[in-house]
């Protein structure tokens, strides 16, 4: 064969290869970009009562986001998200449940899962004092410049990042355990529920905690995850989950396909697709920020409370620290995405990291073991940056040098629980404070914290 055809014939073959990994990698952009949007616009209409535009405007208006079409169906209570009608997505609310991705399974087969969740508990939480509810006391705790401290929340909620506003929607600071002060932005208030984002990993440790406590799980035993029996992922354990120390080969990316997203927005089980990942360290050696960690750890969860799953952090967590409004949202599998995906009020949010600050006590009743908030501040020999704890992150690197840590002027003693967009909620002992911040987009929360300290006599 003439060697003009032989090389034509390899150029087609190479042209035709290249074509399908465009095509899927276009498609799976697709995929990925309509759930994403159609998750969202689910649990925003549902659980924040938002409209569909409003959501579009404010969430999904930039590219790519801006090329899919999503549809509201009230019918069936879904969202649908497709880019000229290709690669469609589905979302569908249960009540009580929030939002849940059509992935694997089938629409009716979801849809067909039975959950045992509790009664919401009817108290009139106006007329109960805080923290259990939501009556505040007429005067301030001492110690706070009131006037400097609500300049300070009023100017965040219009602070600009880049010649762009960060959209922050709430801000609660609690001094000694009081509500010193909160800031809604126009639209929402002190009964709105927000999204945490990765906030939900924190939860997820605290119920964790809670089973440390009762004896069903052993922090440094091998975690129980089957498919890992008789492979070099059986020896990791359920401490090297909760500090991201496991090994596992996992990218933590969201601007490209990628674990992350598979896992999130693809996958209809998380935790079974993070557990398959085959090794890329030896465990306990490289800290490796991972979403699938935290599923992992959810699936745990799961496995040792049994049928009283879905009901376990409500009855032990959530209502005996008076978080009535918060809702964990489950993944098709009906596992609860704790990576990702809560929605609660500001006040509630607060209410979690006050139970922190309590060290894991609440109405003199300690709800996580005695020595756990301890531990889920010291971060792993492999964590080089000294920035992470049990699915906590640390002000981190040099405690005697402020300019080594990762908000300079704050303490050192400073550990938080951080989402996506800048939904935080900061725990700062040393000022007897506990700061919830929660937004669009990621503000200047160093010069936050530093401004908010500043008003503490």
């Amino acid at each position: 064969m003439p060697r003009k055809k032989v090389f034509y014939r390899i150029a087609f073959l190479l042209f035709i290869c290249l074509l399908v990994i465009v095509t899927r990698y276009v498609y799976l952009a697709a995929s990925v970009i309509n759930a994403y949007g159609a998750k969202i616009i689910c649990s925003a209409f549902y659980l924040q009562h938002r409209s569909v535009q409003k959501v579009i405007e404010e969430e999904l208006y930039a590219f790519p986001f801006s090329l899919a079409d999503y549809t509201l169906n009230e019918q069936d209570s879904s969202v649908t998200g497709t880019i000229w009608g290709l690669a469609k997505r589905k979302a569908i609310y249960r009540k009580g449940l929030g939002a849940t991705l059509v992935s694997d399974s089938s629409e009716t087969q979801i849809k067909a899962q039975h959950f045992i969740l509790p009664v919401k508990p009817s108290k009139n939480t106006d007329t109960i004092a805080w923290p259990n509810g939501n009556q505040l006391p007429d005067t301030l705790p001492p110690g706070i410049d009131p006037l400097r401290l609500d300049t300070i929340l009023q100017q965040a909620l219009n602070e600009y990042k880049d010649g762009n506003p960060v959209y922050t929607n709430a801000i609660v600071v609690l001094y000694n355990g009081q509500l010193a002060a909160e800031k809604y932005a126009h639209g929402y208030n002190k009964n709105s529920l927000l999204p945490g984002w990765s906030v939900a990993k924190s939860i997820t440790a605290a119920l964790t905690g809670i089973l440390v406590k009762k004896g069903k799980l052993d922090v440094n035993a091998p975690a129980p995850v089957a498919e890992w029996k008789g492979t070099g992922k059986e020896k990791i354990t359920l401490k090297q989950l909760l500090q991201q120390t496991t090994g596992l080969d996992y990218e933590e990316n969201y601007r490209k396909p990628s674990g992350a997203t598979s896992m999130l927005f693809e996958k209809g089980n998380a935790a079974a697709y993070a557990a398959q990942l085959p090794l890329a360290y030896t465990p306990g050696t490289v800290f490796n920020y991972s979403s699938g960690n935290s599923n992992i750890i959810s699936r745990i969860v799961r496995q040792a409370m049994g049928e009283n799953y879905h009901a376990f952090p409500y009855e032990s967590l959530f209502y005996k620290t008076g978080m009535y409004s918060i809702v964990l949202e489950p993944d098709a599998s009906g596992t609860y995405v704790g990576s990702s995906f809560c929605y609660a009020t500001a006040r509630d949010y607060a209410r979690f990291g006050l139970l922190y600050y309590n060290n894991g006590k609440w109405n003199n009743e300690q709800l996580l073991p005695e020595d756990w908030v301890e531990a889920t501040v010291q971060p792993s020999v492999a964590d080089t940056l000294q920035h992470y704890g049990y699915q906590f992150w640390l002000n981190g690197f040099n405690k005697n040098d402020p300019s080594q840590r990762w908000y300079t002027d704050v303490p050192a003693d400073m550990y938080f629980a951080d989402g996506f967009g800048g939904q935080d909620i900061y725990i700062i002992p040393s000022k007897k404070l506990v700061v919830v911040r929660l937004g669009l987009h990621v503000m200047d929360e160093n010069k936050l914290l530093k401004d908010i300290i500043s008003a503490i006599r």
